[in-house]
């Protein structure tokens, strides 16, 4: 439904346009505002901000309709107005398409002119809003997709590579914000959302630095793969980067006295990369699956607050570079046999 806004001290003109327009008024396809001059109809903006179209007379007492759409240009630009002006009144007109009318009409008011001159507006009103819809959902998309990503999606690679899976050697990294859920029960929802996505904005820089990619967020958790060469060194180096950062920040406020921690797990070998979900939903998940993934996810578990953990396999590849602490067996879900564990302490 279009919302109309007239300004106008005549009121024999509300009377007119309510007759002229009752069958779209009565289909909900048109609702009129009325208001006596130019600060009237600032104030009906106020209340109304849904406004998709302003018709003003020129001449109207206490605030007139050239200043109207000065403040209207000022304070409400997507809004298209169309100025009312007695014939013959050229000087005012070109003052009101000069400052940004995008029609006028003439008095007295022919309505059949009228009605193709609303529509009209309307119509380039929808076009406006189509067109800013589609760059905000285009910007939200950059929000969500890298770049190199987008850019790819427009070559021709991109359908043949979509169905591609590979087997990769890889480093995922689970990393979960330690008892965050006493937060999201107690909190409300605005508050819980900003503090998670601020954590977050910490932690992922200092992935994509050691190169790696953010797969996914779980929850309050993130889970990010490596690849590449020394793939283990980087996202152990980004891992001990986030914990650092993560356990100087201070206690949320003094009403929450919660303070952020993480729990690590990290785990290499080999995985499949691949398109994974449901395409008749149109929902496909570019990810990794298989057993090293799943080891990085049960290592998370099993580290405490403040721990990275990784197993035998992983300590052995790094004890020359990194100081770590054996931790003992552990027994992990599907696993035959107890993991040995370490923890990465820098």
């Amino acid at each position: 439904m279009a919302k109309i806004l007239v300004a106008d001290d005549e009121p024999d003109l509300e009377v007119l346009i309510k007759q002229k327009f009752r069958q779209k008024i009565r289909e909900r396809e048109y609702e009129f505002v009325f208001a006596i001059n130019g600060r009237d109809a600032l104030e009906k903006l106020q209340q109304h901000p849904d406004i998709d179209m302003v018709i003003s007379d020129i001449n109207m007492p206490e605030m007139d309709g050239l200043t109207l759409l000065h403040r209207l240009n000022e304070s409400s630009p997507l809004i298209k107005s169309v100025i009312v002006s007695a014939y013959g009144d050229m000087a005012n007109i070109r003052t009101a398409m000069n400052r940004g009318a995008f029609d006028f009409l003439t008095k007295p008011i022919n309505f059949d002119d009228f009605a193709v001159t609303v529509e009209r507006t309307l119509t380039h009103v929808g076009q406006i809003q189509k067109t800013l819809k589609a760059i905000k959902e285009n910007d939200i998309l950059k929000m969500y997709v890298d770049e190199n990503v987008l850019n790819f999606m427009g070559s021709r690679e991109f359908e043949n590579t979509l169905m591609q899976n590979e087997n990769i050697e890889a480093t995922v990294i689970f990393i979960d914000i330690c008892s965050f859920t006493s937060i999201s029960e107690n909190e409300a929802p605005n508050t819980v959302v900003k503090l998670l996505n601020n954590y977050f904005d910490i932690m992922v820089p200092e992935i994509v630095a050691q190169g790696g990619h953010v797969d996914k967020f779980i929850g309050d958790a993130i889970m990010a793969v490596f690849r590449g060469e020394f793939h283990l060194d980087r996202a152990i180096d980004a891992c001990l980067t986030v914990r650092e950062k993560i356990a100087c920040l201070p206690a949320v406020n003094e009403h929450v006295s919660f303070k952020p921690n993480v729990s690590i797990g990290v785990n290499s070998g080999e995985m499949i990369s691949g398109n994974i979900g449901s395409a008749s939903l149109r929902r496909l998940d570019y990810t990794v699956i298989g057993d090293s993934v799943n080891t990085a996810q049960r290592l998370q578990s099993a580290a405490k607050q403040g721990q990275i953990i990784i197993a035998q396999s992983a300590f052995d590849k790094v004890k020359e570079s990194f100081n770590c602490k054996k931790v003992g067996e552990v027994s992990l879900k599907n696993k035959a046999t107890p993991v040995v564990l370490y923890e990465v302490l820098g």
